[in-house]
């Protein structure tokens, strides 16, 4: 499809001003109250821009939007684009205090949210059932068209410290957008079943802006649950869909005798955490669409690397840079590994972040030498394909050997019982760090520790072997979905010599 828009807004050809007028009557986005129109959208956004302004909303300044998944989040969103504005999206779950600390951090001006006393920071508040929906013919400004300015504030989920809000202006989210779309090979007949979180830049830029670059429809769900999702693909037929490997988990977990149509998915991306080999291909199986793994920061806007949709994939990989994007590995004294060589994922490109807000030494610490550092080691190996071994962070270092917990990981995974999986360093009086693990099962089944004992002590060196494996209900997730390792070394005990 070409892009009939004019040259200077051609990064911005997502924004209903831009859309072509073709584009019009194609349906748009929807959830379960509300269903619009490529127009019909542009309109609303036009609305919302004019209620914004009355309240004072201008070129430069930050909107919070606090919601839950519906239509009237993203709505939100680009009336404050529409009007030269940042927007900051909230995740609906925080309490008070950290929803405040955002929509203040983030120097928000005006907060949209559930109205009824939800938190806005002590700023003005449209609460969501106020948004206006038909526009009162006041004039909007001239439509904006830099694409340096900011689009949007997403904070880091806040494992370590107060969570920092990474600045993406215009042209990150619009090249993320147009590299996805291109990856996915999405057209105005492609339609995305979201069901991830809209306060994280997956759900906005693998499923909303890429959508939108497209001209495809999407559908927005409320939240998941195994079978609601699946009866929810047979029903609206997407052709994609975007989630982490937890969802697919809960998938695969069903019982075998739930049958559910998924033969309108061509693919789905999964992202956001590493998955195992056996979940990935689990899933392929029983549900005949491929799994195209992926890895990204949200710094890097979404997505770096991606196995591709119609190429070959290797599994246990996350993919190929996309085009546009280097990727490569660095030593600790700053040098290019060659191919084959283990160090840290290092990322160039038009979607690397503008910085951290008010963080100058973050910002420089994670970007200053030209690169954005990512925390994460890896091989590329010989086709160019990223293997994921560990974040440094998450790196056991016991009596001086480097054990990366991924590996171990792996193995607990290979075991028939075993849902998810983590693996964290125990402090240790003489060895200083020791690997524990902590498992979840399937519904149905059980697992002992000796059995995941034994598993690992068949496959890995005695040293990788976990000292203690505890076996919980469900493993700890922070707010994007991933296992939140930081709540397991808090409840992890250090161990004596005796227990090593």
């Amino acid at each position: 499809m070409t892009d009939p828009a004019p040259a200077e807004l051609a990064s911005l050809t997502y924004l209903p001003w831009c859309r072509p007028s073709e584009w019009d009557e194609r349906p748009c986005v929807a959830d379960e109250r509300l269903q619009l129109t490529y127009a019909e959208f542009g309109e609303r956004v036009d609305a919302a821009a004019e209620q914004f302004a009355d309240h004072g909303v201008g070129a430069g300044d930050v909107v919070a939007v606090m919601l839950p998944n519906r239509v009237e989040l993203l709505i939100s969103l680009v009336a404050a684009w529409r009007l030269g504005a940042g927007a900051t999206p909230v995740n609906p779950a925080f309490t008070a205090d950290e929803a405040d600390h955002q929509i203040l951090d983030a120097g928000s001006v005006l907060v949209v949210n559930a109205g009824d006393g939800a938190p806005d920071g002590g700023r003005p508040s449209i609460g969501v059932e106020e948004l206006r929906s038909v526009s009162r013919g006041r004039e909007l400004p001239e439509p904006p068209t830099d694409v340096n300015a900011l689009a949007l504030l997403i904070y880091t989920s806040g494992s370590t410290g107060r969570p920092k809000g990474v600045m993406l202006d215009h042209a990150h989210i619009s090249s993320m957008a147009e590299m996805i779309a291109d990856a996915g090979a999405l057209t105005g007949d492609d339609h995305c079943l979201l069901v991830l979180p809209l306060f994280h830049s997956n759900a906005i830029n693998a499923s909303f802006l890429a959508m939108a670059r497209a001209g495809g429809r999407l559908t927005i769900l409320a939240k998941f649950h195994p079978v609601s999702f699946l009866e929810a693909i047979a029903q609206f037929r997407p052709s994609y869909f975007s989630a982490v490997p937890t969802i697919y988990s809960h998938m695969v977990s069903l019982p075998e005798e739930m049958q559910f149509d998924t033969s309108s998915v061509r693919f789905a991306f999964c992202g956001a955490a590493p998955a195992s080999v056996q979940l990935l291909e689990g899933a392929e199986k029983r549900f005949g669409f491929p799994l195209v793994e992926g890895y990204g920061l949200t710094e890097g806007t979404c997505v770096s690397t991606l196995n591709p949709v119609d190429g070959p994939r290797k599994i246990g990989t996350v993919g190929v840079p996309l085009p546009g994007q280097r990727v490569e590995i660095m030593a600790p004294d700053g040098t290019i590994m060659p191919r084959g060589e283990r160090g840290e994922v290092v990322i160039q490109g038009p979607n690397v972040m503008r910085g951290y807000l008010n963080r100058p030494d973050a910002t420089a610490e994670s970007l200053g030498d030209g690169w954005l550092h990512t925390g994460d080691v890896g091989i590329l190996d010989e086709d160019g394909y990223l293997r994921l071994v560990d974040r440094i962070k998450d790196m056991i270092i016991r009596g001086g050997e480097n054990l990366y917990p991924k590996e171990i990981e792996a193995e607990l995974h290979a075991h028939p019982a075993v849902l998810e999986a983590a693996v964290v360093g125990a402090p240790h009086d003489v060895l200083g760090e020791v690997p524990v693990a902590y498992v979840s099962t399937r519904p149905g089944t059980s697992v002992t520790e000796e059995e995941l004992k034994e598993l690992c002590a068949a496959h890995l060196t005695r040293v990788k072997v976990p000292v203690a494996i505890t076996v919980l209900d469900a493993l700890p997730k922070n707010p994007v979905g991933k296992i939140d390792k930081p709540t397991l070394r808090q409840r992890t005990a250090p161990i004596s010599v005796k227990g090593s």
